[in-house]
């Protein structure tokens, strides 16, 4: 008997005037995680030379084409589709979230709009995105991530080959997650810390940093510690010296 779970349903909108289809192997490979690509769709204008290019992996990734030409110049007839076919399928009822792929800031209505509707949106798109739209979605991933995690071995745990941002960025927002769930003992999971950056800044992602999982980019940081329990989920928790440090300055 069929089970009757299932994954969740995302419809998968792909702009490609503003997005290279170098990314489709990676993106397809990160939407997977999140549930079932149920509809797949992009809009451009393929006899034009930027988006030609996906015509090449539209079989590959059953990835249905809409073509808009540019009746005039400067108006975007392929945003304006997405929208349209965006706002249709919201209202069909049947996602359960939506993925945007668009570096374009004219889609920060539509995120914003959708999350109102109670329907979650992840956003694809490159480091230059505004960050109006990365807020507005629920989770933003850069398509420089998805590049370089599939062009690197699986068993990397370091990836490489575009410019990171330090680590040092990543230790004062962990810091503060920790800092609002934090135990008697100090160790809180690294799960629920994973859900709660992701709560606070949706584009926080080990791989900017150039580390596959969170895990690994936590004990690149001095002031973190990670414990394994064995049976148990993996913790962390700022070293001891640190908080003493901390609490002693405080009470000078």
């Amino acid at each position: 008997m069929a089970s009757d779970e299932r994954s969740r349903r995302l419809a998968v909108l792909i702009d490609a005037d503003n997005a290279s289809a170098k990314i489709s192997d990676g993106l397809f490979a990160e939407i997977a995680k999140l549930g079932e690509a149920s509809v797949r769709r992009i809009y451009g204008d393929f006899s034009h030379a930027r988006s030609r290019s996906w015509t090449e992996v539209l079989s590959k990734h059953a990835i249905i084409p809409h073509q808009q030409f540019a009746y005039t110049t400067g108006k975007n007839a392929s945003d304006i589709a997405l929208v349209i076919d965006a706002m249709d399928l919201l209202h069909s009822g049947r996602f359960d979230g939506f993925c945007l792929v668009s570096s374009d800031s004219d889609f920060t209505r539509l995120a914003a709009r959708i999350r109102e509707q109670g329907v979650d949106v992840y956003g694809f798109g490159e480091h230059k995105t505004p960050e109006s739209f990365r807020q507005a979605c629920r989770r933003f991933v850069y398509t420089e991530n998805l590049i370089a995690s599939a062009s690197s071995s699986s068993e990397d745990d370091v990836l490489v080959g575009r410019p990171l941002q330090p680590t040092s960025k990543a230790g004062p927002v962990i810091r503060k997650v920790i800092a609002e769930i934090d135990n008697d003992d100090g160790w809180v999971a690294l799960a629920t810390v994973g859900k709660q950056l992701a709560n606070l800044e949706s584009d926080f992602d080990p791989r900017n940093f150039g580390f596959r999982k969170l895990s690994d980019l936590v004990r690149k940081i001095p002031e973190f510690e990670v414990d394994h329990p064995t049976g148990g989920a993996v913790r962390i928790r700022r070293k001891a010296q640190v908080r003493a440090s901390e609490i002693k300055s405080t009470t000078r």
